[in-house]
């Protein structure tokens, strides 16, 4: 047995096999019945069950590869940017060299939007995708392990108990992205930071980047370990985030003191409410790599958020936000970032969205939307 098989994703052989446990796997079948027919689900399921599993062979016949899952996924994925966004870009690709492997870190505000915005750039540059990281927290249904694992995401695990098992688990992941990087020469997606940045603020965790060092050579300092990872910061920016308003009522209980316990499918709801929900515009910037000049976690977690932080679209969403909370600083060389802008009709749609939520909720997603601008200016 390999050492990296309970966290890799799945390989070529192995794709028919894990289509057709999908498709046996009852709990999965109800899954995505209580989504497309909610009514059918509830009346009469036993019925529908055939028409779902019927429907998925059909639709998975030719998927014999880990490139035909991609495949799908990328036109899929291209369908429904298309109904969701008012356009979606990219910059940087140009730079990267499609013969070498990088680490690609980028800021979290979408569970699976995140990698697959990462994944549609390099596919649409002509380089491979990326191998992407996924934390065992969003795994606990084993459907939900294949779905992700067949589409090239390792496991991250968070849900070890004790100290010493944390450590080894980490060793081991340390380990599996320095093979994938240097060895197999597949990139890999990983997010600066634990969970999405609910409040807006892009920062990264100097624990994952002790966490790249755990696998160094021997003899090898802190930089020269980090360095050979070709790490390459990658902001993602969003003009409207589908979750906003989930995001600022968790946020909001938090200030309250109130305990926010999540329920058993709500990570998939989130997954679902991200992918559905409008989002405006979106940007995706690549950064340069980082090299191995930072001789510590902290200096170079600096060096991943100035990245960060510069490659950061800001729209008229954020600009609104700064400005209804009383900011004037900056303000007119941003508005004249977007000289096109109708403000008005801009300033009708967030303030519609800002509507549908309770009021003591509003000031926190405004600062979650003002954030990067005051982030930017910090730096």
């Amino acid at each position: 047995m390999n050492e990296f098989d309970d966290i890799r994703p799945y390989d070529d052989g192995e794709v028919p096999a894990v289509i057709a446990r999908l498709i046996a796997d009852p709990e999965f079948i109800d899954l995505l019945l209580s989504r497309r027919a909610p009514l059918l689900a509830k009346i009469c399921p036993y019925l529908a069950r055939p028409f779902i599993r019927r429907s998925l062979r059909r639709l998975t016949r030719d998927m014999l590869t880990v490139a035909h899952v991609q495949g799908y996924m990328t036109v899929a994925l291209k369908t429904l940017l298309a109904a969701t966004t008012d356009g979606y870009s990219f910059s940087g690709l140009d730079k990267l060299d499609p013969s070498k492997a990088y680490l690609f870190m980028s800021n979290h505000r979408d569970i699976s939007l995140d990698p697959a915005l990462v994944c549609l750039g390099l596919a649409m540059a002509e380089h491979q995708t990326a191998r992407l990281a996924i934390g065992d927290n969003l795994l606990s249904k084993s459907f939900a392990s294949d779905l992700m694992r067949v589409n090239r995401s390792f496991i991250v695990k968070r849900s070890a108990s004790s100290r010493r098992e944390k450590l080894e688990a980490l060793k081991v992941l340390s380990r599996y992205i320095r093979h994938s990087i240097n060895a197999e020469r597949v990139s890999i997606w990983i997010a600066q930071a634990e969970g999405r940045a609910k409040d807006g603020c892009d920062r990264t965790d100097t624990a994952l980047l002790k966490m790249l060092s755990l696998s160094k050579g021997e003899g090898q300092d802190f930089a020269t370990a980090t360095g050979a990872l070709n790490l390459i910061p990658v902001s993602i920016s969003y003009e409207y985030d589908p979750c906003d308003a989930d995001k600022a009522m968790e946020l909001h209980a938090g200030q309250q003191g109130i305990a926010y316990v999540k329920t058993e499918f709500e990570d998939l709801d989130t997954i679902q409410k991200g992918l559905l929900g409008y989002k405006g515009r979106v940007h995706v910037s690549f950064g340069d790599p980082v090299g191995d000049k930072f001789d510590c976690a902290t200096t170079l977690a600096e060096e991943v958020d100035r990245q960060i932080l510069r490659g950061y679209r800001i729209f008229p969403t954020n600009i609104m936000a700064w400005e209804m909370l009383g900011n004037s600083q900056g303000l007119d060389a941003l508005k004249a970032q977007w000289p096109k802008e109708d403000w008005s009709q801009a300033e009708i749609a967030f303030q519609a969205r800002l509507d549908l939520i309770p009021a003591a909720h509003r000031p926190i997603l405004l600062a979650a939307y003002a954030a990067p601008i005051g982030s930017q200016l910090a730096h």
